[in-house]
């Protein structure tokens, strides 16, 4: 009788262990549709380069080049869109825009004094823009005259970015994009034999570009693709299939997310069988899951802009600024679903940051100097979600840390555990301040806060023990 009951506790116990691991992993399915430039791997990559960026959680991203000069203004005229694109807004002359590199000459640039403010914000690692859609180049690239090696500056921006970086213990992943306005052989599209040749052309420029970045940088952890979602570039899926496959095989272990890849159909990110392209989905920008379901159990990673959509620097910031406390929970939220969240930055054209995010990122950093212990490593923990905030996991372990945001005016907060799991005590890292745990009902408790108001997140870290509950069945059951 006693091995029944054993054997019935650990059957029950892998249960619950089975549903916790299904809500995260996505089933294999079935292929409908045969494809040769599709996903060539099932499920998440558990190499050690992929588990460390898994593992960093919080980064930032910079948006640097000329258009840092016009800062989203051109003849007394604001220019509503982000400003990186103001060179497609009507009223910019493109003649006039690609004469701006014979102003930029960013005098104040100090790549310490970056690297200095992103890891005291907490950041793990970076993603900084090389070359964005008016294929201006922040390094003396030999494939091109529109280069830095051209400005006032004349001397290399990414090399001492990148050591700095570096230096300070941050990974640094380097963004590129497709699109290409400068460049003679770039084609949105292709509608004659000559743009076909000329694509031909432009896809080779796009590949050397990137192997002269990694032969240069050879420190890089990864890269982040943007602009391929012209017919040009996502109607050729073998050749954006070959070209990760030829990164990789120059750079074992470099990180690339779903926005390179198209498969033969013309499907971008996932492949025409649903299967996710690249090594983590890049779908959520500026916008988050709403819950463990909605990322299948992929990796996946999360950049957001502070005001609504401004990436590269704009002199005038409208709408709604998101505070330190609304970026914190974005991150917390983003770790709590197995995600990755990356903040951006748009330096002025002199290579100074604004005021407004010099703040955001000291607000940032004071939170996370004592409570970043529940964000790096962090992951989905597997406990249902309450009204006031979130659990997280730390990766491998049995510790899990509430991290909240919504304190109720009762100033308790509800612990609902999974099934044959007791808390045993608990203690907020600010102030190493400790709790005891009220116990209300079946696998749920009351921790009760010393004090009601905060003007930060409260950070719990919970102790809990698997094995029978305590109640031992003492609960009856509702009778319905």
């Amino acid at each position: 009788m006693k091995k029944k009951m054993i054997t019935g506790i650990l059957t029950a116990a892998c249960c619950t262990f089975l549903l916790q691991a299904i809500a995260q992993v996505q089933l294999p399915k079935k292929d409908t549709i045969a494809l040769q430039h599709g996903a060539h791997r099932t499920g998440n990559r558990t190499d050690a380069d992929m588990a460390r960026w898994r593992s960093l959680r919080f980064g930032q991203f910079i948006h640097w080049g000329l258009y840092a000069i016009p800062g989203g203004e051109w003849n007394g005229k604001t220019y509503n869109g982000a400003a990186e694109w103001i060179r497609s807004w009507k009223e910019m002359p493109h003649e006039e825009y690609d004469k701006l590199y014979r102003q930029f000459n960013p005098v104040n640039f100090n790549p310490q004094q970056w690297a200095a403010q992103a890891k005291s914000m907490g950041a793990k690692y970076m993603i900084i823009t090389t070359k964005h859609h008016d294929g201006f180049c922040l390094w003396p690239s030999k494939y091109s005259k529109y280069t830095i090696a051209a400005t006032p500056w004349k001397k290399d921006l990414l090399g001492p970015m990148i050591d700095a970086y570096n230096k300070a213990g941050i990974d640094v992943h380097l963004y590129f994009s497709i699109i290409d306005w400068n460049h003679p052989d770039y084609r949105a599209s292709l509608k004659s034999a000559a743009d076909s040749a000329a694509g031909k052309r432009f896809q080779l420029f796009v590949k050397n570009q990137l192997a002269e970045l990694l032969q240069r940088y050879p420190t890089i952890k990864g890269f982040w693709f943007d602009g391929t979602w012209d017919d040009s570039w996502k109607n050729d899926g073998a050749f954006s299939d070959e070209l990760e496959q030829y990164l990789q095989s120059l750079h074992p272990g470099l990180v690339m997310g779903s926005r390179l890849r198209a498969d033969e159909k013309g499907a971008r990110h996932f492949d025409s069988n649903g299967r996710l392209m690249g090594d983590y989905e890049q779908g959520w920008e500026r916008k988050l899951p709403a819950t463990i379901e909605d990322v299948h159990g992929n990796d996946w990673e999360a950049v957001m802009t502070v005001p609504e959509n401004q990436w590269g620097y704009h002199a005038k910031w409208t709408g709604h600024v998101k505070t330190v406390n609304e970026i914190l929970e974005m991150l917390v939220k983003s770790v709590s679903l197995n995600g990755n969240f990356v903040l951006n930055f748009g330096p002025k054209a002199d290579g100074t940051f604004r005021t407004e995010e010099q703040q955001l990122a000291a607000g940032i950093g004071q939170w996370m100097k004592v409570n970043g212990e529940a964000v790096y490593n962090g992951t989905y923990a597997g406990f249902e979600k309450q009204d006031w905030g979130y659990y997280i996991r730390k990766t491998g372990t049995d510790s899990v840390y509430m991290v909240v945001f919504n304190i109720p005016v009762s100033g308790s907060l509800r612990v609902k555990l999974p099934a044959r799991t007791e808390l045993t005590g608990a203690s907020m890292l600010q102030g190493n301040t400790t709790l005891t745990p009220e116990w209300i009902g079946r696998n749920e408790y009351f921790l009760h806060l010393p004090g009601k108001t905060t003007d930060s997140p409260v950070v719990i870290l919970l102790k809990t023990v698997t094995g029978e509950n305590k109640d031992k069945g003492n609960f009856e059951k509702a009778k319905t």
